[in-house]
């Protein structure tokens, strides 16, 4: 990776973990002159850092993981269920399976300390990451633009952790709520698999990250119930239910990815992913987990205000070509 690249992300790490520490040691002081106070305690900002290296893991996963499907499809000219089993003997797809499995542990823990609004938003940041890669990778500099759109993603990315860290609260999650996500996962994982199976010769890149992405944000909004009703020591039936549910959305989320893979480049994989997924878990963390619950109409705009300018950064990022060693670049793909 290019030395020049190492100031965007250094500067977004620092933004992103330092900032909760910061509004923290001020929180006294804004009780006494009656302004927002943060939420978040320390404790739960620890968070913050351990989700940005979950970020990392992601991003690199996913580049190898890339790499391994394209091997195994360029082999057997197609890549299907079938084509499953040949993965395993490809070190670049395992390798990034394991970064992959870390950056869920990551995900996880970083879960376990803070509010899913607050850490879930921070996986944008593999995108960054893996812009940076694939200059390196095949040896083509990153321009101004994409310098440009980085700063978006960061810049939109610290305004919705700041605000979300003023305002998210966490309380123990009920089985109401549970249920509700459990019907709404059962319904869309149902409608993915039907259009799979009957137009799966007509989709596209974009279904697979897509599908992948929605998921996703229910594997991480489920593993949030779990280890909160863990935590809370409300460990039940309907938890083990919830636990069971999480693993088949995760199988069926992989299995998309790996489709997005062999059609797509891993720019728009992670594109899709740091997009849809955080969308999704927030959108549930919002509305069915009321994490948001004691925000003003103000900091709601500013969620929506920052979403947009990451999201913006994000599709920048995705629409730049990925040319091969020596290939000029060409123009962006409509998707």
């Amino acid at each position: 990776m290019a030395a020049t690249s190492f100031p965007v992300l250094a500067a977004g790490a620092l933004l992103l973990s330092g900032t909760a520490g910061v509004v923290a040691q001020s929180a006294r002081a804004a009780v006494d002159l009656d302004i927002p106070t943060i939420s978040v305690t320390p404790y739960q900002a620890i968070g913050i850092p351990i989700a940005l290296v979950g970020a990392f893991f992601l991003a690199v996963g996913t580049q190898l993981q890339s790499r391994g499907v394209g091997k195994v499809e360029a082999a057997s000219s197609a890549f299907g269920l079938k084509q499953l089993p040949q993965l395993l003997g490809r070190p670049s797809w395992l390798i990034g399976t394991l970064l992959l499995g870390l950056a869920i542990v990551f995900q996880l823990v970083a879960l376990a300390f803070a509010p899913l609004i607050v850490v879930q938003p921070l996986g944008a940041i593999a995108l960054v990451i893996t812009a940076l890669l694939n200059a390196r990778v095949t040896r083509v500099k990153i321009t101004k633009e994409q310098t440009r759109a980085m700063v978006l993603c960061v810049a939109g990315i610290g305004l919705f952790v700041i605000v979300a860290a003023l305002y998210a609260v966490e309380e123990p999650i009920r089985q109401p709520q549970l249920i509700i996500i459990l019907i709404m996962l059962t319904v869309v994982t149902l409608a993915l698999a039907g259009a799979y199976a009957l137009w799966r010769r007509k989709l596209h890149t974009v279904f697979y990250v897509v599908a992948a992405g929605v998921l996703y944000g229910f594997v991480v909004t489920l593993a949030k119930v779990v280890i909160n009703r863990v935590i809370t020591q409300n460990f039940e039936g309907l938890t083990v239910v919830g636990i069971i549910a999480l693993l088949v959305a995760a199988g069926v989320g992989g299995f998309f990815v790996q489709k997005a893979h062999q059609s797509g480049q891993p720019d728009l994989v992670v594109a899709g992913l740091t997009v849809v997924d955080p969308l999704v878990a927030v959108g549930i963390g919002i509305v069915v987990l009321g994490e948001a619950a004691s925000a003003p109409w103000l900091a709601l705009v500013l969620f929506v205000v920052a979403g947009a300018i990451a999201v913006f950064g994000v599709w920048k990022l995705a629409m730049r070509p990925v040319p091969a060693p020596g290939e000029k670049p060409k123009k962006p793909r409509v998707i």
